[in-house]
């Protein structure tokens, strides 16, 4: 059984997709920049989330603040950013949760930017990780300080020249529109990743929270980051395990290459979607959620 529920946070609705049974132990799932909550799920019931519910947890997708199915979408009028996410959206939605499940600990996973915005809450708001069982990241960089020619078109050329002037004309970023992602991102979303994305400080474009700072002072829970050795910009290797020491958390790191043992060089997106994902990826974070 899967049911959508909303979160109402400053005039917003947050979608909360939710499968699988409800006495299971609380998971909640995070996408990325451009992206939606269906990077961990279709229709046709494939995906981890619905790999986790079949095993038992009770599965929570979110969508964040005018992506996916919550409302209102991205228009020229939206004004929020990342810092929403970061201090708002995401203690609500921890808060939401753990209220369903009498305060029981939630694991968190997440997808690329995913993994950096829920990091940030913690580094924020450190009593928050008493209720965090263990956070999952796949693919999370904060920086990226690798160069390959998928930077020079990805980053350097569509995200730090052409998205702005598309957020000039339109008053948001029309990624769909755009072919480059699978959801929309504000204007203030798109800045203030562009400024972290550049080789700099741990601090808040907005705000100046000092992020980095904070981060020596979390009681960090068992933290698991996953990084394909195919990914050559968007989540790689070095860069996601440089975010871990940014983190100063004492996880585990695991690269996902043929060199490890898995059957393909995994890159940014196949890593969730991909079928040898669901083979042989879902099936080892089922047994570090339940370790």
């Amino acid at each position: 059984m899967t049911e959508s529920l909303f979160v109402p946070v400053q005039g917003h609705r947050l979608h909360l997709r939710r499968q699988g049974p409800e006495a299971g132990q609380p998971v909640l799932m995070l996408h990325g920049a451009i992206s939606n909550g269906r990077t961990f799920y279709s229709d046709s019931g494939k995906g981890l989330g619905p790999f986790l519910a079949e095993a038992g947890f009770c599965v929570y997708v979110a969508d964040l603040r005018g992506r996916g199915l919550s409302e209102p979408r991205i228009g020229r009028d939206a004004g929020h950013g990342q810092l929403e996410s970061i201090r708002d959206d995401i203690p609500a939605l921890q808060a939401f949760i753990q209220g369903r499940h009498g305060g029981a600990k939630v694991h968190w996973l997440a997808h690329s930017w995913g993994g950096v915005l829920m990091a940030s809450t913690l580094a924020r708001f450190p009593a928050l990780a008493d209720g965090v069982e263990s956070l999952t990241f796949f693919g999370s960089k904060r920086s990226i300080r690798s160069w390959s020619l998928e930077r020079l078109l990805k980053v350097e050329l569509v995200w730090k020249r052409l998205a702005p002037r598309w957020v000039a004309k339109h008053g948001y970023l029309p990624a769909r529109a755009k072919k480059i992602g699978a959801d929309d991102e504000t204007a203030g979303s798109l800045a203030h990743s562009i400024a972290w994305v550049n080789k700099g400080p741990w601090v808040d474009p907005q705000d100046g929270f000092d992020y980095g700072k904070a981060a020596a002072g979390v009681d960090w829970p068992r933290t698991w980051l996953l990084a394909g050795k195919g990914d050559k910009t968007l989540g790689n290797p070095k860069d996601v395990a440089l975010f871990q020491q940014e983190m100063k958390a004492q996880g585990e790191l695991t690269l996902l290459g043929r060199s490890g043992g898995f059957r393909r060089n995994y890159d940014h997106l196949n890593m969730l979607v991909g079928e040898d994902a669901a083979t042989e990826l879902y099936p080892l974070v089922l047994a570090w959620l339940r370790r």
